[in-house]
């Protein structure tokens, strides 16, 4: 791989910044400086430098974001501020986007990665990647609302698949966990039941749990441990 291309998908910079700095004796591989932006490198193995930091490889970024209110689930929009745009890290420019979306007025748990496979695969129907909401609805829901959710329900010419209710004391809140996200999914199935959503936070993406004490709009790095969890996100 050559070194300008590298230090590019490692979030360093554009290519053209990164030649300028090269050519300007910032870099070094394997302790030996170099001016040529082409320089062949083996990522796997070679130490790279850069403005006397050690670069590591690493190729796929997996970030876990609180998402807050009004943000919308894009990579980038004209008008709107998207959950990328919250990611203050050079991480930004190595091709971050959601997996999956939550609307812009649906709170909580959203991954962020480079890894288009994988993301693929999680969102794919035959996996059936479970996802948790936390809801508040307008009015109580009674027994035969909740079985009528979780049994399937007609959103628009569309039956939703069958899926897990857990309503609080005050049957206006609780959990739902679905197995597929179509598109205002929740709360179209509110509105089949004669209610409306109000609340609406999503707390865990397959086996990935929200970290609680991430405040809206703040994000951190997956955990070994949670990405591997992620990686084999089809597999739980």
């Amino acid at each position: 791989m050559r070194l300008d291309k590298f230090l590019a998908s490692m979030g360093k910079g554009s290519r053209s910044e990164i030649s300028k700095l090269i050519r300007s004796s910032k870099a070094l591989v394997n302790g030996v400086l170099v001016k040529a932006p082409d320089t062949k490198i083996n990522p796997d193995t070679d130490v790279i430098t850069l403005n006397s930091q050690i670069v590591k490889y690493k190729k796929y970024v997996y970030i876990m974001l609180n998402k807050p209110d009004g943000v919308v689930s894009a990579t980038n929009d004209p008008n709107e501020k998207t959950v990328v745009d919250l990611v203050d890290t050079e991480d930004k420019l190595r091709g971050l986007f959601p997996c999956g979306r939550l609307d812009k007025n649906t709170l909580g748990l959203i991954i962020l990665t480079n890894d288009g496979d994988t993301s693929h695969r999680l969102l794919s129907p035959k996996h059936h990647v479970s996802k948790v909401y936390k809801f508040k609805v307008e009015k109580p829901l009674s027994k035969s609302d909740v079985l009528s959710l979780e049994g399937g329900v007609d959103i628009g010419g569309y039956f939703t698949k069958p899926c897990q209710v857990k309503l609080y004391d005050d049957l206006t809140s609780g959990e739902i966990t679905l197995t597929e996200g179509k598109y205002h999914q929740i709360k179209l199935m509110a509105e089949a039941v004669n209610n409306k959503i109000t609340y609406l936070e999503r707390v865990s993406f397959g086996p990935i749990v929200l970290d609680t004490s991430l405040k809206r709009g703040e994000w951190r790095y997956l955990s070994d441990t949670e990405e591997k969890l992620f990686l084999e996100g089809d597999k739980i």
